[in-house]
């Protein structure tokens, strides 16, 4: 049985979540946060950034018409990029996907993995209800803007 998640985003950077070192870029994003937890944290790990909140208005708006599912990634059809670099946003430095489908009023989020290599990472997967989901990925438009 599927448990509805709750979702919301947040203005974050790299520093709210530990000490940035010399040289590293204190990266403002929109974290998501699922049920409570924020996504940045949870993958914190992998030292990237959720894709979302930042970078041009074209990269953005091109972000989230693929978590809307409005147009299929590419490369990648539809998993997208969900994490990315701090740096430049850009795939080629690896990113983290994630496998998106609507079934009627729900989206799923699962098989989460850390790209190139194709290496699965235990998380999820998360449900959420449409019209919350719809709401919160258009409110990260903006949030951090080109940095």
């Amino acid at each position: 049985m599927m448990k509805i998640s709750t979702l919301e985003a947040r203005a974050s950077s790299r520093a709210d979540f530990g000490p940035i070192g010399e040289g590293e870029k204190n990266t403002r994003f929109a974290d998501l946060i699922i049920a409570g937890k924020s996504l940045n944290a949870m993958l914190i790990k992998y030292d990237m950034v959720p894709s979302l909140g930042w970078m041009s208005d074209e990269y953005q708006r091109e972000m989230i018409d693929y978590f809307l599912l409005r147009k299929p990634h590419g490369t990648m059809w539809y998993r997208y990029p969900i994490m990315v670099c701090p740096w430049c946003g850009d795939e080629g430095c690896g990113f983290i996907s994630v496998k998106i489908d609507k079934e009627e009023d729900v989206v799923i989020w699962k098989d989460f993995y850390l790209e190139p290599d194709m290496k699965k990472i235990n998380i999820g997967p998360f449900y959420f209800e449409w019209d919350n989901y719809e709401r919160v990925i258009n409110s990260t438009f903006g949030v951090a803007g080109i940095q």
